[in-house]
């Protein structure tokens, strides 16, 4: 069949436009396999040490006098983190929360890797629930550093894995527009988004070293 010049052209329905091009804001978009790799391996980190402390919470109130494996000194002391207030904020002990969340992580991780994508709105969610993360693992660390005065390697594992998770979440979200961030600020996240975690964790390591430099030097 041949069109004659001149013949009208009838534009498409406007249901068929919205399939075959999403609303702008609302597509669905994956990751690359490096952030999907770094959510598992995050994840899983954080499911390992939630695990370990979980399973040492039980045995401590099964037997007050027992002594957890990564209880090395007066400073590096998992028991004395454990029997603090601050390791039930919520009514629970937080390694409970952490099997949960750092699993939902994996699940993600595992998801974009076979070919799953998500919408803006998940993966802002997803920032905003590795933000929340941070800011606890932040207000969890002050506690350790100056008020219960010792040290957790498993919960050091977490806060690690956290802040990685968040920062590289963060990068994504910024490289795809999903966050309003300047131009300069997207561009340096993209070049270079191991630079953050690694400066954020390098402060925190800095804050451990002079807490107890006395310790350390002895």
């Amino acid at each position: 069949m041949t069109m004659t010049r001149g013949a009208h052209v009838r534009p498409a329905p406007a249901h068929a436009r919205s399939a075959a091009q999403p609303p702008a804001g609302r597509h669905a978009a994956g990751g690359g396999r490096v952030l999907a790799l770094l959510l598992v391996v995050t994840g899983a980190a954080g499911v390992l040490a939630s695990w370990v402390i979980t399973l040492d919470k039980f045995r401590l109130l099964e037997d007050p006098h027992f002594t957890p494996g990564c209880s090395l000194n007066p400073v590096v002391s998992c028991g004395s983190v454990m029997k603090s207030e601050q390791a039930a904020v919520f009514g629970f002990p937080n390694p409970m929360l952490g099997l949960v969340t750092y699993g939902m992580v994996v699940a993600i991780g595992a998801g974009l890797l076979a070919g799953a994508r998500y919408r803006d709105w998940f993966w802002l969610g997803l920032n905003a629930g590795t933000l929340f993360g941070v800011g606890f693992c932040t207000w969890l660390m002050w506690q350790s550093l100056y008020e219960i005065n010792a040290l957790c390697l498993w919960c050091c594992l977490a806060w690690a894995a956290t802040i990685t998770m968040f920062w590289h979440v963060t990068a994504e979200n910024a490289r795809h527009g999903r966050l309003p961030v300047p131009v300069g600020v997207r561009r340096f996240l993209d070049d270079m988004p191991w630079v953050a975690p690694v400066l954020h964790l390098g402060i925190i390591g800095m804050l451990v070293l002079t807490r107890w430099w006395d310790f350390w030097t002895s």
